[in-house]
């Protein structure tokens, strides 16, 4: 029998959000199949079947939160898949110490006639980790944990082995809201919400993980001074090349959008322009100057904006980031995008134009100290030559850290980024197809 727990979903990643369960007892597995999905605070994410086998047991639900290392499901693998039949006498002894029961009183028979191993440990998912320290605790005390927001791994249990119990819970919690009270007067305290009901019917909602994030980010990034800057670029020529090239980078997989050509001209810009591709440290006044360009490009899914890395932008050209973007993007919507795919960004850029507007203030996404944002492209009418004439615009809006970026600096980039797109569109597209 394998005891499937969530792995390490990646860096800084504690825990997750059980969203849909894909398989249920009986049902027949395969290598790599998705048991079911889970959402962290970076991404959603597949969990695979790590062999052949049947499930046996599903130990989560829908809405669960489950830590790295719960044990999330049964299966009864196949015999290249199943652990060593040394070890579930052991196993067996232990879950039936964790129900009250006694080895003898399993109806699975031993093996071989031996006598039943000592209980070693309480059920595995009766227990919540702590680092590496596993506590136990019954299903009912562990829903009431979470419903709390209290760590098991923090609860001196009063039960019998130091069993959680109940009362643990609640008196853990009671002490957290007391420790933090202090804390709590000394900043200003959220203004409380009227009982909108009074004037109707509502609804509430909590918020899904990936809205949690979104608005714990931009908190973070509200408290960065930031401005922005706007600019049109003449982009009739760009969007005649784009015209040119955009069944040859299709043949290639990608998708020519104006999104994937700003990409590859702010790589450039970036590398003319360094502090743009910086982030600071107040508390020990420090500048990191980045040498590689890794962009993020924000997409909109239906469980709210996600921002996937195309990195090394500066080494790749039009056609790859528009594969790569092309990829990525479907990834994001289609709730496949790895969390290492979230990581790593030096600048953003954020497209509105397929929805409409003119111009808009993007907030910044710490640590960065820059994003550009970019509206709808319209035909406008322009004085060229002593006639007026129609000009393909693009409208584009900087919003920059003002700790470390200047007005004058972000007009400049901001200006050498609309020169590049006028002036020299061919180059953009040099090794593109």
């Amino acid at each position: 029998m394998i005891e499937f727990r969530l792995p390490e979903l990646g860096e800084g990643i504690e825990s997750g959000q059980v969203i849909e369960v894909l398989v249920a007892p009986g049902d027949r597995v395969s290598l790599e199949q998705p048991l079911l999905e889970v959402e962290t605070d970076k991404a959603a994410v597949e969990i695979p079947s790590p062999t052949d086998g049947t499930v046996t047991d599903v130990l989560v639900s829908a809405g669960d939160t489950v830590a790295i290392n719960d044990v999330l499901v049964r299966i009864d693998g196949d015999s290249e898949g199943k652990e060593p039949a040394s070890e579930e006498p052991a196993a067996s002894a232990a879950a039936d110490e964790a129900e009250g029961k006694s080895p003898a009183a399993t109806e699975k028979p031993a093996k071989e006639e031996k006598k039943p191993s000592p209980p070693r440990a309480p059920r595995a998912d009766d227990t919540a980790p702590s680092g590496s320290l596993k506590v136990a605790a019954a299903p009912s005390v562990r829903r009431l944990a979470r419903e709390l927001g209290v760590s098991l791994g923090s609860v001196t249990g009063s039960g019998p082995r130091g069993r959680i119990l109940e009362k643990d819970v609640k008196a853990h919690a009671k002490a957290i809201i007391r420790s933090a009270s202090s804390a709590q007067a000394a900043a200003p305290a959220e203004p409380e919400l009227p009982d909108f009901s009074r004037w109707g019917e509502t609804v509430t909602e909590s918020f899904s993980t990936v809205r949690k994030l979104t608005a714990e980010r931009l908190t973070q990034a509200w408290a960065a001074p930031h401005v922005t800057q706007f600019d049109k670029a003449d982009a009739t020529r760009l969007e005649e090349l784009r015209g040119l090239n955009k069944e040859k980078v299709a043949e290639a997989g990608g998708n020519l959008t104006v999104t994937a050509i700003l990409v590859k001209a702010l790589s450039r810009a970036l590398s003319e322009f360094p502090k743009f591709n910086s982030s600071i440290h107040m508390g020990s006044r420090t500048i990191v100057y980045k040498k590689y360009v890794n962009i993020g490009v924000a997409v909109d899914t239906e469980r709210g904006l996600l921002v996937p890395v195309i990195r090394d932008v500066d080494k790749k050209d039009v056609t790859q980031i528009s594969v790569e973007l092309t990829d990525i993007s479907s990834r994001a919507r289609e709730k496949r995008l790895s969390a290492d795919r979230l990581q790593g960004g030096s600048f953003t850029i954020t497209n509105l134009g397929g929805i409409g507007g003119t111009f808009f203030t993007p907030i910044l996404n710490p640590p960065e100290v820059a994003i550009l944002g970019v509206s709808r492209s319209s035909f406008e009418p322009a004085y060229v030559d002593g006639e007026f004439v129609p000009r393909f615009m693009l409208p584009l809006s900087l919003s920059y850290d003002h700790r470390i970026i200047d007005g004058a600096e972000a007009a400049r980039f901001l200006r050498w980024l609309c020169e590049m797109l006028e002036k020299s569109p061919e180059s953009i597209f040099e090794q593109a197809v």
